[in-house]
């Protein structure tokens, strides 16, 4: 099961390359307003001209690049890097050495930290460090020194490129949650749909076919008994989830309706009963084994189940009419090998940290007290 489409294509880092595109060309508005005041510094206004530019290309080329979804790729921003480079290295060709070395304007200024920007949204929060890093090591390498300046300018370039990078990291994983949180509910929507048909098609015939076969005895009961045990295995495969999450909750009240039947009446609070996913998938399946006993040793009888939240506990019981379990029977049962009782109701509530309680005997009916603590759960 995917996600609606609407939800792949749904990309929430649009807003911070929308802010890397429109950081690129206003730096360069930048630069080129420094060139303007401060154009009688330069030695010649040939240089610095053809490399505002150069810069202008590039600007433009970066800007239609990272506005489109294929553009937006770490490849991209690495070759972002290295013309912004490159041409960072051409500002020696505005000034000399001896010049920049004394304080002389860098025509990229601000221009240069744009493909620190682009690496820190593509690559979160260790993209805008290196490349923070990278742009403050050339553009000191550039002045031929490291001072005071250039310590604030470290600090400015990775500091910013970081934080740009982290909001990145936290948008990449809410966007992975969004889409994780509409696959879950489609495909719960879709298991619903499924179990309503299965539910008034085939959970009907086979249940009209167990009790005619009862009413007919002889050859009829063996099939009606076939009957019974294929009813309660497909309620099990509609109720059975799929492993969650570790954190994920479950409903644990609609996993055990999916189990009613015309002699199964399943009673539940409206609200959702919440706990723990793999719990709740535990205590369903406890419940199922508890009913599939009472389809298999008493097809004639009624079974109820109850979910009775309380403040720590949760507390269902699983009671039928039938003839009960003789003294006796089940530790004789366990003598001969046969743990179905021990090991999918008892050790399934021992492995949750719960109890089950069993109360029987002959014309009693039978009547289960399976009960598992609400740590963690969601109320």
């Amino acid at each position: 099961m995917t996600a609606p489409a609407s939800t792949r294509r749904r990309d929430l880092l649009a807003p911070l390359w929308r802010a890397v595109v429109v950081f690129r060309p206003l730096a360069w508005v930048v630069a080129v307003v420094g060139f303007v005041g401060g154009r009688e510094e330069y030695p010649g206004l040939l240089a610095p001209v053809l490399l505002l530019a150069a810069m202008a290309v590039w600007t433009v080329v970066v800007t239609v690049a990272y506005s489109r979804a294929e553009g937006r790729r770490t490849r991209t921003a690495l070759v972002d890097l290295a013309v912004t480079l490159a041409l960072l290295a051409a500002v020696l060709t505005t000034q000399s050495r001896d010049a920049l070395a004394a304080d002389a304007p860098i025509l990229t200024s601000l221009w240069v930290a744009g493909p620190a920007y682009a690496l820190a949204v593509a690559r979160g929060r260790d993209g805008g460090l290196v490349g923070g890093v990278v742009v403050w090591a050339a553009v000191s390498a550039v002045r031929g020194r490291v001072g005071d300046e250039e310590l604030f300018n470290l600090v400015l370039f990775t500091l910013s490129a970081v934080l740009l990078g982290y909001a990145a990291t936290t948008t990449r994983a809410a966007t992975l949650a969004v889409q994780q949180a509409a696959a879950t509910a489609a495909a719960a929507a879709e298991r619903e749909r499924l179990g309503r048909a299965v539910h008034d098609g085939v959970l009907q015939v086979l249940a009209a076919v167990r009790r005619r076969g009862e009413e007919l005895g002889g050859d009829a009961a063996d099939l009606a008994r076939l009957a019974a045990e294929q009813e309660v295995a497909l309620r099990g495969l509609l109720s059975s989830a799929p492993s969650a999450r570790d954190g994920d909750v479950a409903d644990l009240g609609a996993a055990l309706r999916l189990l009613s039947t015309p002699d199964v009446e399943v009673s539940s609070p409206a609200e959702p009963v919440l706990l723990p996913a793999p719990v709740a998938d535990e205590l369903t399946a406890a419940v199922r084994e508890a009913l599939a006993n009472t389809a298999e040793h008493a097809p004639a009888a009624r079974a109820w189940v109850s979910v009775e939240p309380e403040d720590d506990v949760v507390l269902v019981v699983v009671r039928d009419d039938g003839p009960g379990i003789p003294d006796g029977r089940l530790p004789a049962a366990v003598a001969a090998g046969h743990h179905g009782v021990r090991s999918s109701i008892c050790g399934r509530l021992a492995d949750l940290g719960g109890t089950a309680q069993l109360h029987t005997g002959p014309g009693q009916g039978t009547e289960w007290e399976l009960t598992v603590p609400r740590e963690g759960a969601t109320r």
